[in-house]
């Protein structure tokens, strides 16, 4: 496979085979200058200027047949396990610049000429056109030292090249992009070109048995075949909190819907994106295997380790008959903060208190779980919002200030930490009603 250095390398060995397959005509044209840069950077006005043909490479695409053909480049896990190659396809633009009658023809014609009877840049070519040998190295230019790196020339896939055939109006809008003017000119395609990234990867081993292996025998189990249309493994369908509420709160007990959830050491595993490692909680499955129920705690530990907001939600158990652990999907579980109204000596919160201060109002809580300095915060009283100042520690209060439209009188209190609102209504009622304690006094 080739470096990111290729485009270059290929640019360079066409712009030496034009080179050398036009010395048979210095001597009718004088010297040509045989260059790769863009037309709009030619001086067509210089007191030194020769007859000219100029590569331009204008435009780089990925190759379709190779684009899909290698497999994905990392695994469910986020592992990379293939450095799959950039395929490009170069289209170049090859023009002539004559300065007297008939020579942008003539050297368009031997251009067009020496393409045709090259239509694939072998490996050989290409090690001359960027072996500096025997010059010095230090006498080259540093683009064209690095270009011998590239390693176009140990490719697998040849590099062919492909008249392209463009109407005129192509042609047209592509002069006006360049924004010069018109000269004879022919369009090619090189390729296949594949650029491959050189990381190391992970590969799995080659698999020498189907299912558990019995340790006496040595053989494996074969096929497990499920006689049903359920998941062939542990498969987590649906998170019910209690209560019929949207999220659950600390010391609640959730209850998981699902398949094949018996097993042993069964364990309900979160995930939350401010927390290192993984929170694993002991799990109980109800006969059959479709649900099982796990408690969130409420100690000091988990009002400091387990964070309001969105939780991914896994179980990790032992199959029957099996010997390794198996991980099931996960599942988003939602975990709401629990406004401090009233002081709890257990976890050291003091009351929430509501201050009016030349019109505003401000309120300070705490919350259970603590809030930290990463989740934003808003507070509703009533219909009235307000977002939490900054803050340095997640022990610190949270701090919210109101506009002094904020009527005074009870409202209720709604405290919302990383999109997940607390419990305002209490919806196992019937009908649905505001829970009880919710309600805060606004001063006048």
């Amino acid at each position: 496979m080739s470096s990111p250095l290729a485009i270059g390398a290929v640019s360079a060995v066409l712009r030496n085979l034009l080179d050398n397959g036009l010395v048979d005509i210095s001597g009718t044209l004088g010297p040509v200058t045989v260059s790769t840069i863009a037309p709009d950077r030619i001086d067509l006005d210089a007191a030194d200027a020769s007859p000219r043909l100029n590569l331009f490479l204008h435009h780089a695409g990925e190759n379709a047949a190779w684009r899909n053909r290698e497999l994905p480049s990392r695994n469910a896990l986020g592992d990379r396990t293939a450095n799959p190659p950039l395929a490009l396809d170069l289209d170049y633009l090859v023009t002539a610049y004559g300065f007297a009658d008939l020579q942008a023809e003539i050297l368009l014609g031997y251009a067009m000429h020496i393409l045709h009877e090259r239509p694939m840049l072998d490996r050989a070519a290409i090690r001359r056109a960027l072996d500096p040998s025997p010059l010095d190295v230090s006498m080259l230019p540093p683009a064209f030292q690095a270009l011998a790196a590239s390693d176009v020339a140990d490719q697998f896939e040849a590099i062919r090249i492909t008249p392209v055939p463009m109407s005129g109006d192509e042609m047209s809008k592509l002069w006006s992009a360049l924004k010069t003017h018109y000269r004879p000119s022919a369009a090619y395609r090189v390729g296949v070109l594949l650029i491959e990234a050189t990381r190391a990867a992970r590969s799995a081993l080659p698999v020498l048995s189907r299912g558990v292996v019995d340790a006496a025998t040595g053989r494996d189990r074969g096929i497990a075949v499920q006689p049903d249309l359920l998941p062939p493994g542990p498969t987590l369908l649906k998170v019910v909190p209690p209560l019929n509420q949207g999220a659950a709160r600390l010391g609640d007990g959730v209850t998981v819907e699902g398949v094949r959830l018996a097993g042993a050491n069964v364990r309900a595993r979160l995930r939350h994106r401010l927390v290192d490692d993984p929170v694993d909680l002991p799990a109980t499955v109800a006969a059959g295997g479709r649900s099982a129920t796990f408690t969130l705690p409420a100690d000091a530990a988990a009002h400091t380790g387990l964070p309001a907001g969105q939780w991914q939600l896994s179980f990790v158990l032992t199959p029957p008959g099996e010997a390794a652990e198996r991980e099931t999907n996960s599942l988003p579980l939602l975990l709401a903060p629990d406004a401090a109204i009233a002081a709890d000596a257990a976890l050291g919160l003091a009351a929430v208190d509501i201050q009016r201060t030349t019109g505003a109002v401000t309120v300070r809580l705490f919350a259970r779980p603590q809030v930290r300095p990463e989740q934003p915060a808003v507070l509703a009283l009533g219909t009235h919002t307000a977002v939490a100042a900054r803050r340095t520690a997640a022990a610190d209060a949270l701090v919210f200030v109101f506009a002094p439209e904020l009527p005074a009188g009870a409202a209720w209190l709604r405290l919302r930490v990383d999109g997940v609102d607390s419990l305002l209504v209490d919806k196992a009622a019937s009908p649905p009603r505001f829970r009880p304690g919710q309600q805060v006094m606004v001063p006048a």
